[in-house]
């Protein structure tokens, strides 16, 4: 089986408690000047320099986590190379779209990461 090829994604996502929630975002926003991109009541998109930082809302955690995504060329080829090598799966954190071609896995050190499609 080919190895997939891997590339950063454009998305970085922090998850943060409720009570802390407004305050990261005036960070990003009044304290570091950069600009919003998108606003819903449960998340908030800044532009990060050409990345998008994601600002999410999240009742169930008590501190706040850095969520980063990932890339590769070949979905399924992906899923077995991980598998192979042991990488945990975490699905169960984030129910993705049914139409979404994607996964969660986690690091040695428990980061999450997004697997998705890399763009044509």
């Amino acid at each position: 089986m080919p190895t997939p090829h891997f590339v950063p994604g454009n998305n970085i996502a922090l998850k943060v408690p409720p009570h802390e929630f407004d305050a990261t975002v005036a960070f990003y926003r009044d304290v570091l000047g950069f600009p919003l991109l998108e606003k819903d009541g449960e998340s908030v998109g800044i532009d990060f320099n050409g990345k998008n930082l994601w600002i999410d809302r999240v009742e169930t955690v008590s501190h706040a986590e850095v969520w980063l995504e990932i890339c590769a060329d070949d979905i399924p080829a992906a899923e077995a190379y991980f598998e192979e090598k042991g990488v945990t799966r975490r699905d169960e954190i984030e129910t993705l779209p049914e139409d979404f071609t994607g996964f969660w896995i986690a690091t040695p050190s428990n980061l999450i990461h997004l697997v998705t499609e890399r763009p044509s």
